[in-house]
């Protein structure tokens, strides 16, 4: 425990009930941290949700009067809204009660509203987490460039910066990081991904999606260009052709879906691709229960913590070789690579999966020990306690 329990703003465009891999993160963290207070500021998407809502271990501020049925990431004119917005709202906070560390959940607008407190306030230690999966090419062109020298600015006038993977960590480095940097991955729910369930709701899940006897592939990823959903697509029609038909569950959103299903439509294998949508983390794991097997052909990736959700599930996993991806993933060992953009490849690794149960058990075993031993949220909050004891008594 903390001496005392000092304040810690931490600025995040998006926070829950929206529930991507950087904003779970944020919040099993701050949950955990116990001794610490945390104000969140946060936009609010939705005209339903709360202005104001006491979360565990912390209070969530969200700025906005939020759309009618919600608009996840919203327009760029909400956005600018957002980081004057919350930039003021702390300023007003930190008046009536100090604020002894500032936190930027990645930087970009939550990024930008933090360095403008931290410019009114030097003294007062920046904390920058970065959890971008892009590639670093659209990196240095977008989201961290704001955002273009917004983006450089806040990582120069960080204090301490987080990054997921030593794939960002380079980034930061290569975009004149001056303070340090470490390493802490974004963890994964053992129990949640670990849970049991009777048959009966396996049979009706099945039975609901339409599932027999198929072999199931299953990704959960937004539906964006870098996580390669179209290559997997391809696949399971090159699976099709070498007269083995998988079902394939797509979960997630994202604006490449109309894109996506015209494809499947267009390859003769609509009936084989099932888009479930956005849904909750808990939700997740009955499902990755009844697949065979997880892809997800990347083009870029910060970190793929559905890959370790999903190692932690007793999925064997196919992936690429790109960004925070390497950091977990050894060929043989713990997973399997295929080439970026190969959906030949990924057809043939699909299948040599399927085809060969045996072999793949020793893979599925060391990449669940490894997930446990190297990615257990209490592990990951032990190295948070450190950082933040280090900025508290900077």
């Amino acid at each position: 425990m903390f001496p005392k329990e000092p304040n810690i703003a931490v600025f995040s465009l998006a926070y829950t009930p929206f529930e991507g891999g950087a904003e779970i993160a944020a919040r099993e963290v701050i949950k955990r941290l116990k001794g610490l207070n945390f104000t969140i500021f946060t936009f609010k998407f939705d005209s339903r949700w709360l202005s104001r809502e006491a979360a565990e271990n912390a209070d969530i501020v969200r700025l906005g009067r939020g759309r009618s049925g919600g608009k996840y990431y919203g327009r760029i004119w909400d956005k600018i809204i957002y980081i004057f917005s919350s930039w003021q709202k702390a300023e007003e906070l930190h008046r009536q009660k100090r604020f002894e560390v500032i936190w930027a959940i990645m930087a970009s607008y939550g990024g930008v509203a933090a360095l403008f407190f931290k410019m009114r306030h030097p003294r007062v230690p920046l904390l920058l987490t970065i959890q971008e999966g892009d590639s670093e090419k659209y990196l240095s062109l977008g989201k961290l460039g704001l955002v273009g020298l917004f983006g450089k600015q806040i990582i120069w006038k960080a204090d301490f910066i987080q990054v997921i993977s030593n794939y960002l960590k380079d980034i930061a480095n290569k975009k004149g990081a001056v303070c340090p940097i470490e390493v802490v991955p974004n963890g994964v729910d053992w129990e949640l991904f670990n849970s049991a369930y009777k048959d009966s709701e396996i049979k009706s899940i099945r039975e609901n999606l339409g599932i027999k006897d198929e072999y199931i592939v299953i990704t959960t990823s937004r539906l964006v260009y870098k996580n390669g959903i179209d290559i997997l697509i391809d696949a399971i029609a090159k699976l099709k052709e070498k007269r083995l038909v998988v079902k394939c569950l797509i979960i997630g959103g994202g604006p490449d879906h109309p894109k996506l299903k015209w494809q499947s439509e267009k390859l003769k294998i609509g009936h084989q691709i099932i888009f479930l949508g956005q849904m909750p983390q808990r939700d997740l794991p009955i499902y990755f229960k009844i697949a065979d097997i997880f892809v997800r052909a990347s083009r870029s990736e910060g970190l793929g913590n559905s890959f370790l959700e999903a190692m932690a599930a007793g999925l064997p996993v196919i992936g690429t070789p790109v960004g925070g991806i390497i950091d977990f993933l050894k060929d043989g060992q713990t997973g399997f690579f295929v080439p970026v953009g190969d959906s030949e490849a990924l057809a043939e690794k699909i299948k040599y999966v399927l085809d060969n149960p045996s072999r793949i058990k020793p893979v599925i075993n060391n990449a669940r020990l490894m997930v446990k031993q190297n990615y257990s949220w209490e592990i990951i909050v032990k190295l948070f306690r450190n950082i933040f004891n280090r900025l508290i008594n900077l």
